[in-house]
């Protein structure tokens, strides 16, 4: 199945980033090298950056650096710093993969090379690009080495153990791994094996944790949409792409305690228990959640569907208060606040959050119900919008488009090279501006792409995020885990590539309060053969539309609207081509 939902050879001091053609020392790897910089801004960016990493603060560092690098594109310390930041922040969230360290006690160091020779294999038939054995084991080594600088790794694998002896043995690893080129996966096994067998020997690392941090380096350092997944990410990248899942109703705040509601789901068991948006998790069950840690007690609220959960909850003015909260299954709606802004000009407007497969079905409702409500031209606002299954942006063009191309995409293998074009009867012809910001990505772009080179209406915001890279879910057989691997790249109807570029709105506009990029660990998949999927499960905020009806039962604007220049300006140009919205039934 595929779907796109956002760092390798120390010879000497010299490592290989495979797939950006970066280099950066294991020095910078470690995060002890202060790189020089020509900008003074881009400088007082870096020093910014590095304080974060010298303090571990991980996160803040990687959504420090990405707003950076897109400041300044051909700065390329900034660009080596985020992809060092990242490294570091996934060594560490593997660590906390409560799911994975327990499948990992009940693996043989047999089970996990199988799985190495498994992963290779499928890079070898489906990445996007060629690659050597030999780039692949240099990922896997760098992984190794970083997390052997970090101290939650090697408090958890290595307690007791003399810190000499582990730095004496991370500096000398890459002379074991790497002392000759790789020609195969059969000999890449091979020399993981004995990379295993010597950290046991040397410095008493389970071979198993060994094994796996080369599994994480030879996907995870490709490129930032690839990674290895545990049986729970794998779990809810389903569960995200079909548009349910078992569980509260509540999205969270990533990587943060206590845990921060960012959104109650309507008519799920949370909104049901009276939690709102802004309230805080101080405590699941009897675990405080600063105790157990973000991760951790995201876990906590995972359970079988018609279990319960106590939860002690935060308010934001600052009172407290239990409620005990049923799991069960949540559906998850990708189009919200379906609604006439101005029903004299009978402008409406609808937000797509993510493509899912309920997103076609649940458009066609919306739209239907603005047409009997007198919709004369339609904004579709894309902003924050990650992207999510490449299908459901396909159906949704169509939708709009009555022929012509929407999407191709091509890869190393035949079977990625597709070409989507408009078929479907029944093309809705409403006016269309579509309102875009950095935030919209992967499955936004191709919408936001074939509307604007088939001249089927406006974009107005700014420009999207820039991911034109389609991710393809494969499960494999060892440890239930899957791989989400970049399979091919897409490109918009004139052949525009978007990867690094982004599409281009026709009316520029900055919003005063642009939305927060949140990095998230998860990427939206399917688990169905040739399930197309693109985008990251990656946090927005936006203004909501909340209409308020005035006294002749016109729609005004609430403050949230006027607040929202985006969308000001698409209302005004909607209203300045008073066109007439028309439903062709071919």
């Amino acid at each position: 199945m595929r779907f796109s939902p956002r760092e390798c050879l120390p010879l000497i001091c010299c490592l290989v980033i495979v797939g950006c053609g970066s280099i950066v020392s294991a020095q910078q790897l470690a995060g002890t090298a202060a790189p020089q910089v020509v900008s003074d801004v881009a400088d007082t960016q870096l020093r910014t950056g590095i304080e974060h990493e010298q303090n571990q603060r991980w996160l803040e560092a990687i959504q420090h650096y990405e707003v950076a690098a897109r400041k300044f594109p051909d700065h390329g310390e900034l660009k080596r710093r985020l992809l060092i930041s990242r490294l570091h922040y996934d060594v560490l969230r593997r660590c906390l993969d409560v799911t994975m360290l327990e499948n990992l006690k009940q693996a043989s160091v047999q089970d996990v090379l199988e799985l190495y020779s498994e992963v290779l294999a499928r890079l070898e038939m489906s990445y996007v690009d060629p690659l050597e054995m030999t780039q692949l084991v240099r990922g896997g080594t760098a992984y190794l080495e970083v997390a052997l600088t970090e101290p939650k790794f090697v408090d958890a694998f290595l307690a007791g153990q003399n810190p000499q002896v582990v730095e004496q043995f991370r500096t000398n690893i890459h002379r074991h791994t790497l002392s000759r080129p790789v020609n195969n996966r059969f000999e890449a096994r091979s020399i993981v094996a004995s990379a295993a067998a010597s950290a046991e020997k040397q410095i008493g690392l389970n071979p198993t944790i060994t094994v796996m941090q080369f599994v994480f380096g030879a996907v995870g350092l490709l490129d930032p949409y690839s990674s290895f997944l545990s049986t729970t990410e794998l779990n809810e990248v389903e569960s995200q792409i079909e548009g349910n899942f078992v569980g509260l109703g509540i999205a969270l705040k990533p990587h943060e305690v206590p845990l921060y509601v960012l959104n109650v789901i309507p008519n799920g068991p949370a909104m049901e228990a009276g939690l709102q948006a802004g309230d805080s998790i101080l405590e699941i069950g009897s675990a405080r959640c600063e105790d157990v840690g973000a991760e951790r007690a995201a876990d906590l609220l995972r359970g079988p569907e018609r279990s319960h959960v106590r939860l002690l909850i935060a308010r934001q003015d600052g009172t407290t208060f239990e409620r005990v909260v049923a799991r069960r299954r949540v559906e998850v709606p990708s189009i919200e606040n379906a609604n006439l802004l101005d029903t004299a000009s009978g402008i409406a407007y609808l937000k797509i959050t993510s493509f899912q497969k309920t997103t076609a079905n649940e458009l066609d409702e919306a739209l239907w119900t603005l047409h009997r409500q007198g919709m004369q031209n339609l904004i579709i606002d894309l902003r924050g919008n990650p992207g999510g299954w490449l299908d459901a942006a396909v159906a949704v063009a169509d939708r709009f488009i009555q022929e012509g191309g929407i999407v191709s995409t091509r890869g190393k293998n035949g079977i990625e090279n597709q070409n989507y074009t408009a078929n479907r009867s029944g093309t809705w012809q409403v006016p269309l501006i579509l309102l875009i910001d950095h935030e919209s990505a992967s499955a936004s772009e191709i919408l936001a792409g074939a509307i604007n080179d088939n001249r089927r209406g406006l974009l107005v915001g700014s420009t999207s995020y820039g991911k034109g890279s389609v991710q393809g879910l494969f499960h494999t057989k060892a440890l239930s885990s899957g791989i989400r691997l970049t399979v091919s790249k897409f490109y918009s109807p004139t052949g525009a590539a978007i990867s690094e570029r982004g599409v281009q709105p026709n009316i520029a506009v900055e919003a005063d309060v642009p939305g927060a990029n949140v990095p998230g660990a998860n990427v939206l998949g399917a688990n169905v053969l040739g399930a197309n999927v693109l985008g990251a499960n990656v946090l927005g905020e936006h203004a909501v539309v909340k209409p308020i009806l005035g006294g002749d039962g016109a729609v005004l604007m609430s403050t949230d609207v006027k607040a929202d220049k985006v969308l000001q300006v698409a209302i005004e140009q909607a209203r300045t081509r008073n066109l007439t919205a028309q439903v062709s039934r071919n």
